[in-house]
């Protein structure tokens, strides 16, 4: 493009002396290489044009010399090679996926892991360690080559046993008030003295040097209302006391009292009907403690019941002793009634003596303890059995 503009400024005899002139030394200067370079008026040697700086005429001679007044201007000539140049960018890898991206350089393998199994094969890099939360066992380091090796254990020997403390203040409540003396019994003759048994071993201590006992026993139990609350004793109601809560597990009570025979029933319904007492049923409905809870719900559903054919109704109608509290006890009560009142109480020994639990299995059914042998199952609702109502205080 710039030599057909300079041709063309030529051609039109516009150019200037002074544009001419320096379009001259510019050729001259231009072509110094090219003649170095090949055979002139050939395409690697480049081709002869002579131009007059005065009259600004160019022309082509055969020769290989300009006329004299003219300049020697070569054009078309190849020129020298250039140095060679920069090494370019590496090209983006090839639509094969060859030569992707390095991926990001992992963590050093120094690393502390927990868990609450022992680690997997997969897990960790060389020189990690694993803890076992739940078996408190430490693995590692990990190795290269064979992985996690087996664990060690940080638990240690049993240390030995400390010093026995210092022994507590005995502690001493106050006297109770001293109860009325009873009638002189008939002496009896003396039996032989029984065999020395073995002695049994020590029960713990108490905190403190207490008794262990963590209710507030009462002494409202007895004939005469005066004696300490245990079991066998009679009870405040004119029952029998067959539960003593002495760790002080159930927040609502502390004893549980049998009803006397006088409130028992031999012959009567669980209720009249087949209707659902969801709220009795259950291990919630099974538990020491639910059986007024049970008493309450089954009254609710069955409100068109009785005393007569209801086991529920029956067990609240019993005033003995002047309370009004009593209920039918859950099947887990009944349970303790039979254990601990074996040969007490009057309950009947005859086979079956079915006694009737609030505790409800099914729509149709309920539980029941028996009494001769000690097995729990259900029955259908509308069989008669015993009645033995309970109350707790």
């Amino acid at each position: 493009m710039r030599r057909a503009r300079l041709f063309k400024v030529i051609a039109t005899g516009k150019a200037s002396k002074s544009t001419a002139g320096l379009l001259v030394l510019g050729l001259i200067l231009g072509s110094v290489g090219a003649q170095a370079s090949g055979v002139l008026n050939s395409p690697a040697g480049g081709y002869l044009l002579c131009v007059n700086p005065k009259s600004a005429v160019v022309t082509h001679p055969s020769a290989p010399k300009c006329p004299a007044g003219s300049e020697k201007l070569i054009l078309g000539a190849e020129g020298q090679a250039g140095a060679t140049g920069l090494t370019g960018a590496t090209g983006l890898p090839g639509k094969d996926g060859v030569n992707g991206k390095d991926g990001v350089n992992g963590k050093d393998g120094n690393t502390l892991w927990n868990g609450v199994k022992d680690p997997e094969s997969t897990w960790g890099s060389p020189g990690d360690m694993f803890i076992n939360s739940v078996t408190k066992t430490l693995f590692g380091p990990k190795d290269l080559t064979t992985g996690w090796p087996a664990g060690v254990s940080m638990v240690g020997p049993a240390g030995a046993r400390g010093p026995q403390g210092p022994e507590g203040p005995g502690g001493s409540g106050p006297a109770g008030p001293q109860g009325p003396a009873g009638a002189a019994g008939a002496i009896g003759p003396q039996g032989p003295a029984g065999a020395i048994g073995p002695q049994g071993p020590a029960g713990a201590a108490g905190a403190n040097g207490a008794s262990g006992i963590a209710i507030t026993q009462l002494s409202i139990c007895g004939a005469s209302g005066t004696s300490l609350c245990k079991v066998g004793e009679q009870g405040p109601g004119g029952g029998i006391i067959f539960f003593v809560d002495y760790n002080d597990i159930y927040p609502t009570f502390n004893y549980l009292e049998a009803a006397p025979i006088s409130c028992e029933s031999a012959s009567k319904a669980w209720s009249s009907g087949n209707t659902n007492v969801t709220a009795a049923r259950g291990w919630a409905g099974r538990a020491v403690g639910a059986g007024q809870t049970n008493t309450t719900a089954i009254k609710a559903v069955f409100t068109g019941d009785t005393s007569a054919n209801n086991a529920a109704y029956f067990a609240t109608s019993c005033s003995a002793g002047g309370k009004s509290d009593w209920f039918l006890g859950s099947i887990g009560e009944m349970k303790l009634m039979y254990d601990n009142l074996q040969g007490v109480g009057g309950f009947s020994e005859a086979n079956p003596c079915y006694y009737w639990s609030s505790t409800e299995i099914t729509t149709n059914s309920a539980l029941y303890q028996n009494f001769n042998t000690g097995y729990q199952s259900n029955f259908g609702k509308g069989a008669t059995f015993y009645v033995r109502p309970i109350r707790s205080f």
